[in-house]
């Protein structure tokens, strides 16, 4: 894909308050990196802004860019602010009301009043017309009649409906309804966004797969819009190469790709910042680990076994499911801007409300009253007193003691540092709790995994963290604050494709398994030729979901290469099935193996501009480095405040090593090493920072 013996990969990440750029040049792999304030009203606008201020200030010509990977949460906030299109949805007579009946599961377990949020589609504009397909083969289909569809139509452009989608009972089973429906929809209503269940998730589960398609039909708009947008942006500023965005299961895609399937969309933010945390901590020599990203308002966790993050098969956004495979990242309402505050029976509580940008903490003197985690960094001395961003935002320490005395301190009969103190157990009591989500929870011990720590206080809060989890190692990129955009860099192409086809695998041979799997491989073959992928770069990568009969959920097994060729090799996979059971579960039953659905992965590997498997030098102790200065800072295992070392990273050389506790301050960061820690720097200016002994005995 690349030519030319110089190239520049772009990486640009669009967050809530600001616009991530990354620009590599090879082969000598120089990095650059720049930061702009984001545009919500247009996002592509802060897009444009960086990749012209980035270019500029290096003297790149922009048809000297031959990659360009873009994440963005567009999605992701259109659909959970409401900014989405008119949807409509067509589906079989008699099921127009399952996406209001959902499962009967309720948000809160011992509250049955708890509102649910209002159904995607209103009831008038779920519309049903008569279609079957039987699960038993004896039972005649009843074709859809194109004559039903006219009143509908007639409807719903009335009714101003900008998206369509089509949901069949067993769509899944036979898509020619739900494709015939499509082409009649779009022939009568040619301006608006048509999806069919059959292209957005060909499974089983009703509930789940209408949800997700709807979702796909509202954003479908948006995304086209955003991505025009964008297009012409990177045009007038002469990039020759059109974007890869980011999915929510760690792969790129085409912009064409991506506007036809936007729900795959949701996650794209996070799964930058955990691709970047596998690839940076993988060059460090972990593949055990657990992305920890901490913004402003929200923190992510991410579980990372051998070099491969965990992936989930269903989450919910907005209170509604999406089905898809996408990285399992599990998100809390805590970060850097969250408010602190007491309640009416005396509890001391961090967020789910921050106070954002603007006003933001106290400290920033811009208007804001309420104490927030970074006031409380201020106030304990772990945050510069007077500036942050490398003195590009100062800040205010009174104001930040005064919101902690009197909105924490006062009402809780604290000072103001014991107050602050609070603040941060019980922040970090959260993140415990998140971390146990997709570790203790799912069978992993976190004491087993290093933590990579990024975000913009990711950093400042890691060590604590692993502390009181038993975290040996914590590792620190050398730009936290960008890693997400970084992360854009290391994503190869990929697309997911599945289809539900039951079968009983005592029953079953291998012929019928590989007849399922040659279809999905014939289309995901297609996927990667429509593009334009390289031939060399393709891999297909092959999976069953498989549970005992009866049961209602499933385990995903990877096919191993050869295995499908003999049907003697059928038992290699229940076995393989039931050891993963026993692992997750601590069980496996005497009882028949059912096949639910097939996957294919197609995945296009990408030149990486950091280096696939390039190890960088394991740090040393051999250097120590000299303070920039020193600051008064408190820490619990001392007493109180103490003398502390101030380091600049941008200054410390590769190799060195320095003991806690101690400060290292950066432009887009701040991280903090507890007594009891040794920090060391690697050749890339990766930090690690290690424990003396076990963290429990500290």
């Amino acid at each position: 894909m690349l030519t030319g013996a110089e190239n520049y990969f772009l990486g640009v990440d669009v967050g809530g308050t600001f616009t991530d750029l990354t620009l590599v040049r090879l082969p000598d792999i120089k990095v650059f990196h720049h930061k702009v304030p984001s545009t919500p009203e247009d996002p592509s606008k802060a897009v444009e802004n960086g990749i012209g201020e980035l270019l500029a200030a290096e003297g790149v010509k922009p048809s000297e860019v031959k990659f360009f990977a873009h994440g963005t949460t567009v999605a992701t906030n259109a659909f959970l602010e409401g900014r989405t299109a008119r949807t409509g949805l067509i589906t079989t007579a008699g099921f127009r009301d399952i996406i209001e009946i959902r499962r009967q599961r309720q948000p809160h377990n011992y509250d049955i009043r708890v509102p649910k949020p209002p159904s995607l589609v209103p009831r008038h504009l779920r519309r049903e017309i008569a279609e079957r397909t039987h699960l038993k083969d004896f039972l005649p289909n009843i074709e859809p009649n194109q004559s039903n569809l006219e009143s509908i139509l007639k409807d719903f452009q009335h009714e101003g409906v900008e998206a369509v989608a089509i949901c069949f009972l067993h769509s899944y089973k036979n898509s020619r309804h739900e494709n015939l429906v499509a082409s009649w929809v779009k022939e009568g209503l040619p301006e608006i966004f048509v999806c069919t269940s059959n292209e957005v998730l060909a499974e089983f589960r009703e509930y789940e797969r209408v949800s997700t398609t709807v979702i796909n039909a509202s954003l479908g708009s948006v995304m086209r819009q955003y991505l025009s947008k964008l297009d012409k942006r990177t045009e007038t500023l002469g990039l020759e190469t059109r974007p890869l965005i980011l999915q929510s299961n760690g792969g790129v895609a085409s912009a064409d790709e991506a506007a036809r399937l936007p729900v795959r969309l949701l996650a794209s933010g996070p799964a930058a910042g955990v691709m970047g945390a596998v690839h940076f901590s993988g060059q460090m020599g972990f593949k055990n680990l657990i992305a920890f990203d901490v913004g402003g308002t929200s923190t992510e966790v991410c579980l990372v076994e051998n070099g491969e993050p965990l992936f989930a098969r269903e989450k919910e956004v907005g209170g509604h499911p999406v089905r898809f495979p996408m990285i399992d990242v599990h998100s809390i309402g805590a970060g850097g801007g969250s408010v602190a505050w007491v309640d009416e029976a005396g509890f001391l509580h961090v967020g789910p409300k921050s106070a954002g940008a603007n006003p933001g903490p106290a400290c920033y003197g811009l208007g804001g009253i309420d104490p927030t985690v970074t006031d409380a960094n201020v106030v304990l001395g772990r945050l510069h007193p007077e500036f942050l961003l490398g003195g590009r935002m100062p800040i205010q320490s009174r104001l930040a003691h005064h919101a902690l005395e009197e909105k924490v301190a006062r009402p809780l009969g604290l000072d103001v540092e014991d107050a602050a103190q609070g603040v941060l157990a019980i922040l970090n009591e959260n993140f415990i709790k998140a971390i146990r989500v997709i570790s203790v929870e799912r069978g992993f011990d976190p004491r087993h995994f290093a933590l990579t720590a990024f975000g913009g206080a990711g950093p400042l809060l890691a060590s604590q963290l692993s502390l009181d989890l038993g975290i040996q190692t914590i590792l620190v990129p050398a730009a936290p604050g960008l890693l997400c955009a970084d992360g854009l860099l290391v994503a190869d192409i990929r697309r997911d494709f599945s289809v539900t086809h039951m079968l009983n695998l005592d029953e079953a041979g291998m012929g019928e398994i590989n007849k399922v799997f040659e279809k999905l491989e014939y289309d995901a073959l297609s996927w990667l030729k429509k593009e334009r992928v390289p031939r060399d770069q393709w891999s297909i990568l092959k999976g069953l979901d498989m549970r005992f009969l009866g049961q209602s959920h499933e385990l995903r097994i990877d096919v191993r290469e050869g295995i499908l060729e003999k049907d003697e090799n059928i038992v290699l996979l229940v076995n393989e099935f039931r050891v993963e059971h026993e692992r997750m579960y601590g069980y496996a039953p005497d009882s028949p193996v059912q096949v639910v659905t097939f996957r294919v992965d197609a995945v296009a590997i990408l030149p990486k501009p950091f280096g696939r498997d390039s190890m960088v030098s394991p740090a040393s102790a051999s250097v120590k480095p000299s303070p920039a200065g020193s600051r008064r800072v408190f820490f619990q295992q001392m007493g109180g405040f103490v003398d502390t070392p101030v380091y600049m990273r941008a200054e410390l050389p590769s190799g060195c090593s320095f003991d806690g506790p101690s400060i290292v301050e950066q432009t887009d960061t701040t991280t903090i090493i507890l007594p009891g820690q040794m920090a060391a720097t690697d050749e890339r200016g990766n930090m690690i920072l290690r424990f003396n002994e076990d963290p429990k005995k500290v």
